[in-house]
């Protein structure tokens, strides 16, 4: 059809260059790419979101939109319901005016008449990030001018149901931005429909389409109300490999006079589609899938033997992976996972971990380009570490396979199950000559200084100490003459000092570390049966700035506590006006002064504090706030410091039993010495754990406090409209601004905040990714999900009942004391609610991560990796957590 967007403003053919998201929708954009592609589309025209406008507008029901849905909650069903049901019924009054009638008119005469399908077109839907599935309306077999425009109408009017109110709600998505298109199509009398995913959407794997098919017309099948056929196609072979054929009971046939009929049939034992046509369909969904360059979910009608394509969007459950490669198979485990950090990285904090990755390499004297090295990759705004190339080695697989096994178990569990696989051909591969060298220039001083550090472990711990606070004092941004200059040293210092963290902490900290968990290791042989003897050695201990910063918090409490004024305004005040108060030096004197001193030294920690972008404490201190109004409801009795003194007192008290079970055995005198001088070592240098990160977080504090000092003055000039947006550069386009090339950066920043927010709803990320599209997002003992016990990684010892508190961010929560506390990971930031907290459970971690090492120091009991902990657990829950077995038991509310 030849419809002239000149002529009839409103319409667009399939055939139109003009059809974009803004005016077609997602459907619409979409069906008018398959047909310029030149796949089998009915043919068919757009109605624009402008008709759907200008309706709203002269029948003004903006109001009535408006009253409907302020104030709404995304999980009130029964206000959704009664919101949709009276703007709904709005829309039914409204009148089409006579010119939209008149161009739909013209149009439906190109089709001859015929019966047509009636599909919603939104701008929210059918996108990469977010498709909206199912969330308006479709008209089948819709027959007639007056049929036609009512269908038009009710389309416009399924913006309105309570799902799609309810979704966009969910998924942030201002009202006001949401329009709709219709799709009006020539029917196609299906003798078979179905639907295709182009790559297999429960287990991800990139190399297998996925069909169900029923007879008759699609609806049956995507309103659920049929067991469809199901085939399984490796696309790569070319080849069916599963089937299942579905009970087929009913079927959605086209209805003499308009409209559709549910008919009952018993075709189980009918197969829908043969064999010839099952990879006919597959390879249709292969082109449909290089032409958009993302899996697809397709939905298709077989007619006459001729397959027709009626939708097409992105697949958005499947989590993207860095590369695709199916032989050999390449395996990343969550950077996240480790860290504590679940959310996405912003594009600055990305970049900085990417140069960490290639600075790190000057120690194997390599250095690759940080866009080059393939150590740390990106994938959903989050950095996944790549591991098969590491345990594809025979001497790596032994040693880093048990070690990821040690720090997050789940990783551990899940690499178990990939070893078998002939693609990832593990510990199959050779070690070069030229590796080795490069391994023995990096570990034999390292050993070296490892055996003096075990000998010798007092002065091991001050030499690191020292080295590292000889390193921050140089550790100094030049000063420039305008913004250009202190942006280009700004980035020069990332790129040098702190790019090269890594390189200079790793062996130190290997050989400081290495003692006290050999030493450990050894505790663990002689308790035996009693493991939570050579854990208990490890609370309180020394020299952990860890816990010498939640001290210091408690101090600070202590010090306003002591002042009724400053105690009065922190027993009545919210934690974000005292948070306001205090940046704007507004707090009682006491306060701010106690505040201060702690922000002098931690001020540079927060949420996330990993990734550069992320606001730290003394930008928002919020969460300080939170953490101080619950410090001040603390028994004395059970204040952090006396908790440190128990600690210190347990520690003592276990190293005596461990001594005296050593005494009991074989050459039990020199079994007693071994045991006092491994305790010995483990409290002077496991406390040193938490000092590289804390370097690294200082080093980045300092180029963190310019960049937002910096980004001040590019507000000033107009260049950008918060100092903060200069985090959603990559270091390359910092490096383009500070040499004043020009580009709408606003924009760009805008795109990036915007992806960002989208992956801060992401519900579930996964632990490891393969290369063939497959995501692992399962923990420890998975399968028993729903039952009233849950399983972990049991990582520091004790029995504690208590009532759950799930926290998904510290900066919004006052924890109670007691309460155990749920969260998905946890980093320095978390850890002041450790001292109000009864227990604590985690959905990713292993016995060696912050919170397990700090839980111990605490001595509250805690169980890690546990999957789905924050959405399987409800505030209020009472459970029984035993971080000895890692069993939990949810014992009612």
């Amino acid at each position: 059809m030849t419809v002239s967007a000149t002529v009839i403003p409103t319409i667009m053919a399939f055939t139109s260059d003009d059809a974009t998201l803004a005016n077609a929708g997602g459907k619409g954009a979409n069906l008018a790419r398959l047909t310029q592609a030149g796949f089998p589309v009915p043919p068919g025209f757009i109605i624009a979101t402008g008709a759907y406008r200008a309706f709203v507008q002269a029948n003004r029901l903006g109001e009535t939109i408006n009253s409907c849905v302020s104030g709404l909650a995304s999980n009130d069903s029964a206000q959704l319901e009664n919101a949709s049901s009276q703007i709904r019924a709005a829309f039914s009054a409204g009148q089409l005016d006579l010119e939209t009638q008149a161009s739909i008119r013209v149009a439906y005469e190109e089709l001859q008449a015929r019966p047509v399908a009636v599909r919603s077109s939104a701008t929210t839907e059918d996108l990469p990030e977010l498709s909206f599935a199912g969330q308006q309306d479709t008209f089948l077999n819709v027959t007639g001018e007056q049929a036609l425009y009512k269908a038009v109408v009710d389309c416009w009017s399924s913006l309105w149901t309570a799902r799609a109110i309810g979704y966009r709600i969910r998924n942030n998505i201002a009202h006001a931005d949401a329009l709709v298109a219709v799709v009006v199509q020539a029917m196609v009398a299906s003798e078979v429909s179905g639907v295709l995913f182009t790559a297999n959407p429960l287990t991800g794997r990139l190399s297998e389409s996925v069909l169900d098919a029923t007879f008759g017309l699609g609806e049956a099948l995507v309103s659920g109300q049929v067991e469809p056929d199901s085939f399984v196609v490796n696309t790569r072979r070319g080849e069916v490999i599963q089937k299942t054929l579905g009970a087929k009971q009913v079927a959605t046939r086209a209805s003499v006079g308009g409209g559709t009929e549910t008919v009952q049939e018993n075709s189980a034992e009918q197969q829908t589609l043969t064999d010839e046509q099952i990879l006919l369909v597959a390879v249709l969904g292969e082109q449909i899938q290089a032409a958009f360059g993302a899996p697809q979910d397709i939905e298709w009608a077989l007619d006459g033997g001729q397959i027709f394509v009626l939708q097409a969007r992105p697949i958005t459950s499947l989590f993207p992976v860095p590369e695709v490669s199916f032989d050999p198979l390449v395996v990343w485990f969550s950077f996240g996972a480790v860290q504590g950090l679940v959310g996405p990285i912003t594009p600055i904090g990305q970049d900085t971990i990417r140069c960490v990755a290639a600075g790190a390499g000057t120690m194997f004297g390599v250095q690759p380009k940080p866009e080059e090295q393939k150590l740390f990759e990106l994938a959903g705004q989050r950095i996944w570490i790549r591991i098969s190339d590491v345990i594809r080695n025979p001497v790596g697989s032994k040693i880093f396979g048990p070690a990821l096994g040690f720090v997050e178990p789940s990783v551990g569990q899940i690499l178990a199950t990939l070893a078998e696989e002939p693609q990832l051909g593990m510990a199959t591969g050779r070690l070069k000559l030229g590796s080795v060298g490069r391994i023995l220039r990096f570990g034999l001083p390292v050993m070296a200084r490892l055996v003096h550090h075990f000998v010798f472990p007092d002065k091991a711990r001050a030499e690191i100490e020292a080295l590292i606070e000889a390193k921050l004092a140089i550790a100094q941004i030049a000063p420039a003459g305008d913004r250009f200059g202190r942006l280009a040293n700004i980035v020069g210092f990332i790129r040098d000092q702190v790019a090269n963290a890594l390189s200079f902490l790793l062996p130190h900290f290997i050989a400081i570390f290495g003692p006290s968990m050999a030493s450990l290791n050894m505790l663990k042989k002689i308790a035996g049966d009693h493991q939570e003897l050579a854990l208990e050695v490890t609370r309180s201990l020394p020299g952990n700035v860890t816990t010498a910063m939640d001290l210091a918090l408690w101090k600070a409490a202590a010090a306003i506590g002591e002042v009724p004024e400053a105690r009065s305004v922190f027993e009545d005040g919210e934690a974000g006006v005292l948070a306001r108060r205090y940046l704007e030096h507004d707090l009682p004197p006491a306060a701010q002064a106690a505040i201060d001193g702690f922000m002098d030294r931690y001020g540079m920690r927060g949420v996330g504090e990993i990734d550069f972008g992320q606001p730290r404490w003394r930008e928002d201190p919020t969460a300080i706030m939170y953490t101080l109004q619950s410090y001040l409801t603390i028994d004395p009795e059970k204040s952090p410091e006396a908790q440190f003194a128990r600690g210190e007192q347990a520690a003592a008290a276990a190293i005596e039993q461990l001594a005296a079970e050593a005494r009991r055995q074989h050459f039990g005198w020199l079994k007693e010495k071994q045991a006092r001088m491994a305790a010995r070592r483990i409290r002077l240098l496991m406390g040193a754990r938490e000092s590289p990160k804390f370097f690294a977080v200082r080093t980045i504090g300092v180029a963190r406090e310019a960049l937002l000092e910096a980004g001040r003055d590019f507000v000033a000039a107009g260049t950008i409209l918060l100092p903060e947006d200069l985090s959603f550069l990559m270091l390359k386009e910092l490096e383009a601004l500070s040499r004043n090339e020009s580009g709408d950066w606003q924009a760009l920043i805008a795109e990036r905040r915007a992806a960002f927010q989208r992956e801060l709803r992401r519900r579930q990320v996964p632990r490891v990714l393969v290369s063939d599209g497959r995501a692992f997002y399962e923990g420890i003992d998975a399968q028993a999900a729903g039952s009233d016990t849950l399983s972990g990684s049991p990582v520091s010892p004790g029995v504690v009942e208590g009532l759950v508190r799930v926290v998904l961010d510290p900066g919004q929560t006052r924890l109670n004391s007691g309460e155990i506390l749920v969260c998905p990971g946890t980093d320095p930031a978390w850890t002041p609610l450790f001292m109000q907290a009864g227990g604590l459970i985690t959905e990713v971690g292993g016995m060696m991560t912050h919170g397990s090492v700090v839980a111990r120091e605490y001595g509250i009991p805690a169980v890690v990796g546990v999957h789905e902990a924050t959405s399987r657990l409800k505030d209020g829950d009472r459970i029984r957590l035993d971080g000895t077995s890692g069993k939990i038991v949810i014992l009612g509310d």
